[in-house]
C-alpha cells in the first residue's frame, strides 16, 4: 500500500489489478522453470502461489515476454490489425467474470469512448491534487530514474533530461484539459482499436483475476508485435463509467480498463527495479 495512488486510485482498484499482473508473471514462470501452481487469494491480508517443483516444463512463448512488455505511449502508425488477429486476441483465455469488448477507431462506439476520455481529462486535470500525485510519479532526470528505478522517466514521456526544481514547473504547465484532449485525440486517431475490460461484481477478487486476464492479454500482444497504452480516464471517475457502459449498452457490468492499441516503433522502457532489492 505505500505504492498506492489515493487521488487517482481511491478504492484501491487499479493496485490489485497490477498485483494479478505481478501473479500472472509468476505463475508463466513457475511453469516455464518445472512448478505447478495454484492461488489461493485472501483479501487485503494478500495474495498467496502454492507451488510444488513437477518433472514436466511446460515450454510457453509468453515467458519471454515478461521482460520486453512496455506500455507504449507514443502516437502510433494508423494501420488497423488484421481480422484473423483479432479474433486470435479475442480468444485468449479470461478469467470467470472478466469480459472484453473491441471497437476500431472509426466506430461511433468508439467516439462515444473518446468523448468520454476527454470529461476524464476535463475533470482529472483541472484537479490540483491529481496533478500533484501525477507530478510525484515523473522522473525527470537520469538521477532521479536511478536513485528510484520506478514511474515515468523523461525519456518514456519524449522530454530532455532536466533538473527537477526546472521540470516541475516546465511540465505543470501542460497539465491541462486542452492540451490532454489534443494529444489524447491525435493517440486515437492513430491507433486501431479501442479494448475495454469489464468486471461482473467491482470486487477486490475480480481485480485480481482481471490482472491476470490483462497480463496474458498484454504479453499476447507483445508477441505479436502490437502496441499498446492505457485510457483508464472515464473508468477512474464513476460516474463516468457508469454513463459510458450504458451508452455502450454494457452496463450490466462495471467498466474497468480501457486500453488502445495498434502498431507502432518500440520506446524506451520504464525503469524496473532489482530483484535482490525486493526479496
Amino acid at each position: 500500500f505505500d505504492m498506492a495512488l489515493p487521488v487517482v486510485d481511491g478504492d484501491n482498484r487499479e493496485l490489485f489489478i497490477s498485483l494479478g499482473c505481478a501473479v500472472e508473471n509468476m505463475l508463466i514462470a513457475a511453469s516455464h522453470f518445472g512448478y505447478t501452481s495454484r492461488v489461493s487469494k485472501s483479501g487485503v491480508d494478500g495474495i498467496t502461489v502454492e507451488l510444488t517443483k513437477g518433472e514436466t516444463v511446460l515450454e510457453d512463448n509468453l515467458f519471454t515476454m515478461i521482460e520486453r512488455r512496455q506500455t507504449n505511449r507514443s502516437v502510433y502508425n494508423g494501420k488497423l490489425i488484421p481480422e484473423d488477429t483479432l479474433k486470435q486476441l479475442q480468444a485468449i483465455r479470461r478469467e470467470e467474470a472478466i469480459q472484453s469488448y473491441f471497437f476500431e477507431v472509426s466506430m461511433p462506439s468508439a467516439h462515444t469512448i473518446t468523448k468520454y476520455i476527454m470529461r476524464g481529462n476535463e475533470i482529472q486535470m483541472s484537479d490540483a491534487a491529481f496533478k500533484e500525485e501525477l507530478l510525484t510519479w515523473m522522473r525527470f532526470n537520469s538521477k532521479q530514474v536511478e536513485t528510484t528505478r520506478n514511474g515515468l522517466s523523461y525519456k518514456v514521456f519524449g522530454n530532455p533530461p532536466l533538473p527537477k526544481l526546472l521540470a516541475r514547473p516546465i511540465v505543470s504547465r501542460f497539465l491541462k484539459p486542452k492540451v490532454q484532449n489534443k494529444a489524447d485525440k491525435k493517440k486515437r486517431d492513430s491507433s486501431s482499436h479501442f479494448v475495454l475490460f469489464t468486471t461482473r461484481k467491482n470486487s477486490l477478487e475480480e481485480w485480481v483475476d482481471l490482472g491476470r486476464t490483462l497480463q496474458r492479454f498484454l504479453l499476447n500482444l507483445t508477441h505479436m508485435g502490437i502496441a499498446y497504452a492505457f485510457m483508464n480516464q472515464p473508468c477512474e471517475i464513476m460516474k463516468l463509467a457508469t454513463a459510458l457502459g450504458k451508452e455502450l449498452s454494457i452496463d450490466s457490468e462495471y467498466l474497468t480498463l480501457i486500453l488502445r492499441i495498434g502498431y507502432s516503433s518500440s520506446v524506451p522502457y520504464s525503469p524496473r527495479k532489482k530483484i535482490k532489492e525486493l526479496l
